[in-house]
């Protein structure tokens, strides 16, 4: 095979790797917002309820 071809290859494989990454980070990080608000929202219900659980 010709060393050219090799190297589109093989920087082909890494954009789609790093594509993948990108999208999979995306995603986390909108999980990790949600499920952040959601604890945020259930620390200020505890404080203003003024329930004192151990």
């Amino acid at each position: 095979m010709n060393i050219a071809l090799i190297i589109i290859i093989v920087v082909a494989v890494v954009l789609a790797i790093v594509g993948g990454l990108n999208a999979a980070f995306s995603w986390l990080l909108w999980v990790a917002l949600i499920v952040g608000a959601i604890a945020l929202i259930a620390f200020l219900f505890r404080v203003i309820s003024g329930n004192r659980a151990a």
